[in-house]
């Protein structure tokens, strides 16, 4: 039997799933959360440098992330990267921390975002379909390659559709959590 179709599928579905859990922590639900700044690059020293790197993120409230340089120097390069991204938040420097404040949600925002949590499932379960046509693919050479019968073809084949069905179901069960959050936010 060829698993190895089976388990590199598995694999590459599992990626599109992290890959869509990576998106929806950068997404704003109205509470503070550290992975909103995983994207935020800040020029230091002529290099784009991840924020993360350079400074000490902690979260003293519900809603307020405090960043804490580790080179008090590049504290007005982390204010101009953080108003330059596109987060919409309007940074606080008080000479030593910066802090932002996440405001609270309208019930129109949150339709929005909700909407986009939407569309991240989307792309993600698009990934995770063209895994599973890249293995049927694989799957139907082998047969045809005479490496597998037809009857192993069958079986695998419904492996691989069952590893698509678990995958898809987890990005929906994703999904689901993300949007109640934000509503209840």
């Amino acid at each position: 039997m060829n698993n190895e179709t089976i388990k590199k599928a598995q694999d590459n579905m599992d990626k599109s799933i992290k890959v869509y859990q990576k998106r929806l922590a950068s997404i704003r639900a109205g509470v503070a959360n550290a992975a909103l700044l995983d994207n935020v690059q800040v020029e230091y020293y002529g290099a784009p440098t991840p924020l993360t790197q350079m400074s000490s993120i902690t979260i003293p409230e519900p809603r307020v992330l405090l960043i804490t340089p580790y080179d008090q120097n590049s504290l007005d390069d982390i204010e101009h990267a953080l108003l330059a991204s596109n987060l919409g938040l309007t940074p606080a420097n008080d000479g030593k921390v910066i802090r932002l404040v996440i405001p609270q949600l309208t019930g129109e925002r949150r339709e929005e975002i909700a909407k986009e949590v939407g569309k991240y499932a989307e792309d993600a379960k698009i990934a995770v379909r063209n895994v599973r046509r890249e293995a049927m693919d694989a799957l139907k050479k082998e047969q045809k390659d005479g490496n597998i019968t037809e009857d192993e073809q069958r079986n695998l084949e419904k492996q691989v559709q069952k590893v698509t069905d678990d995958s898809t179901k987890k990005i929906d069960q994703l999904a689901d959590e993300k949007r109640k959050e934000i509503t209840q936010g």
